[in-house]
């Protein structure tokens, strides 16, 4: 079995920035991505930023620019450093990941347990 922790969620002011991670922890043979979704209150689960293994990375086409993911792969972690934050971006985000566990073959997605954000004055 694999786990995700998550931390670093919080509430911060309009403008403000906050930094997520995300460490993945397991039995764990390779990493094919590693991201970020988010979910508001009454909308769908979206995706944030995806980073695969060695590749250029994914984002929201309304998060450029304001959101960087990165990743520190001996760490098998996964971070996703937030700036200029709005109300808008007010959710449950979520850790995300793709991975082959020690003794299988075929790729796993696993889920963190999601750390809350909240952007209010």
């Amino acid at each position: 079995q694999v786990q995700l922790v998550e931390s670093g969620g919080g509430s911060v002011q309009p403008g403000g920035s906050l930094r997520l991670s995300c460490a993945a922890d397991g039995e764990i043979r390779s990493i094919k991505f590693m991201g970020w979704y988010r979910q508001a209150p009454g909308k769908e689960r979206e995706l944030v930023a995806t980073k695969p293994t060695g590749g250029t990375p994914t984002y929201a086409d309304s998060l450029k620019g304001r959101f960087t993911i990165s990743r520190d792969n001996a760490k098998k972690t996964v971070y996703l450093q937030m700036n200029n934050l709005k109300p808008e971006d007010t959710a449950v985000y979520y850790c995300h990941t793709e991975l082959i566990e020690y003794g299988n073959v075929w790729y796993s997605n696993y889920w963190g347990q999601g750390t809350q954000v909240t952007v209010s004055s």
